[in-house]
């Protein structure tokens, strides 16, 4: 049977059997399938107060996506776009207001966010180089379920407080982006159930557009009756024009509050790959080999980081694509990246994105959140970690009293230079430490994985 051209129900493989009209349209669809989450990672950092670029965010997602797929032999149908896991961490370097960055400028310690998202992608390449050398069982072993797990739910319940905040400038507009977002991802079907946060944005905005021509309003950050809808900063963009780069700065503080978050994110890269694989019927983490996929992933990174965007994640959301069109040729999902790349280069476009109404980002938040924090659970149910073992007990019990205890970090000198550690950073060290130390390790890599799960944080 020829591979590329494969009769019924059997996938494609090589999309150039189509013809290019279909192959931009996949493209499309695929671009469709990220873009929604994607732009709300710079929304939401906004929201907290740093000026991260819609535009360099966009940037990035195409370049990273397109670096990956020469890292990893143009093999791999995958997208790399914004990671909601480093979210807790802008939301940290936003508050933090001790030592050097008592009353610093928001775009600075935006700057010093990004260095340390430039050493956690660097940590996806040191995890790559351990991995080629020692086989990536024995390098999972230190990293399993019982101390994955609780972090992701942190990460999540930490973020919750600000997505009650956002919601609560319009309640009634923010119930009704959830409602999109619920009715999409429930009863949704074909792509419709697979762009539910897209749908809940621009169905809840193209409300808001008409409730605002109504006259209705909202509250802004100090409680005062302002428009539901702000478009003066559409009117003043150029259509077209260079994304806002900027170099990355380097301090202990922000490397510790965002470089431990590449453990959660590690191991949501190790259960996409998984996720691809299956669906493809490929075995991606052998051809090209796991540590191809890290480096590719960990040095896309960086190179935003670098450069002033977000990290990267490899997308769930583009293997349902790959589910739904029984397509699976990487090439599409490269004109995916090509066209984000093309997106980045327009002001008034990202002006357009910033124009929805603080109350729709909480909307969506509240799901967003609560799911992050729900696939925590997932990743330890779904790996069967056994909490009638005192010492999975003991872990995870100490994971989340740090991450919810040391809500303000802890601050220590070392020298002249001030250091803090977040309660996220806290509660990796410990649970790592303690699952290293502690007698009785019951996990295996590999031995849960079965067909047919989608991609998404931690699962493996």
């Amino acid at each position: 049977m020829n591979d590329n051209k494969t009769p019924g129900n059997e996938p494609i493989r090589d999309a150039r059997v189509l013809g290019l009209p279909k192959m931009l349209i996949l493209g499309l669809q695929h671009m469709f399938a990220m873009f929604g989450a994607t732009v709300l990672v710079p929304i939401l950092v906004q929201g907290y107060g740093l000026p991260l670029s819609i535009q360099t965010t966009l940037f990035f997602a195409g370049i990273g996506t397109l670096f990956f797929h020469i890292c990893t032999k143009l093999k791999v149908p995958a997208f790399l776009g914004s990671s909601f896991a480093y979210l807790g961490g802008f939301e940290a370097m936003a508050k933090l207001d001790a030592g050097k960055y008592a009353g610093m400028d928001p775009a600075v310690k935006l700057q010093y966010a990004c260095g340390g998202i430039v050493v956690a992608g660097l940590l996806y390449v040191i995890l790559a180089a351990v991995i080629k050398a020692v086989g990536v069982k024995r390098v999972m072993r230190f990293l399993p379920p019982v101390v994955t797990g609780p972090i992701i739910i942190l990460i999540g319940l930490n973020l919750a407080p600000s997505a009650v905040s956002n919601a609560s400038t319009c309640w009634w507009l923010a119930i009704v982006a959830m409602a999109i977002i619920v009715v999409a991802n429930i009863w949704g079907k074909g792509m419709v159930k697979i762009i539910p946060i897209l749908l809940g944005v621009v169905g809840s905005y193209i409300v808001a557009v008409i409730a605002n021509a109504m006259g209705a309003t909202a509250l802004d950050a100090a409680g005062n009756v302002v428009p539901l809808i702000n478009f003066s900063g559409v009117a003043s963009s150029a259509p077209v024009g260079i994304q806002p780069f900027f170099l990355a700065r380097f301090d202990l503080t922000s490397i510790f509050v965002m470089a431990p978050i590449a453990i959660a994110a590690m191991m949501e890269h190790i259960g996409d790959m998984s996720a691809i694989s299956a669906t493809v019927g490929r075995n991606f983490i052998e051809d090209p080999g796991l540590h191809r996929t890290l480096i590719g992933d960990g040095i896309a990174t960086s190179l935003a980081g670098l450069f002033g965007g977000p990290a990267n994640t490899t997308y769930g959301e583009n293997t349902g694509v790959l589910v739904l069109s029984r397509v699976y040729d990487p090439k599409v999902v490269r004109l995916a990246a090509i066209y984000a790349v093309i997106l980045s280069f327009s002001p008034a476009f990202a002006a357009i994105v910033n124009s929805i109404p603080t109350a729709i980002i909480g909307g969506v938040s509240f799901i967003l959140y609560g799911m992050i924090s729900a696939i925590g659970v997932r990743n330890v149910v779904e790996n069967r970690v056994d909490f009638t073992n005192s010492r999975n007990l003991i872990i995870a019990a100490i994971i989340l009293v740090c991450g919810l205890g040391f809500s303000s970090g802890i601050t220590f000198a070392i020298g002249e230079v001030h250091v803090t550690l977040t309660n996220l950073a806290i509660a990796a060290i410990a649970g790592i430490v303690l699952n290293a130390v502690l007698p009785g390790k019951d996990y295996e890599f590999g031995a849960d994985v079965t067909e047919g799960r989608s991609g998404d944080f931690g699962r493996y």
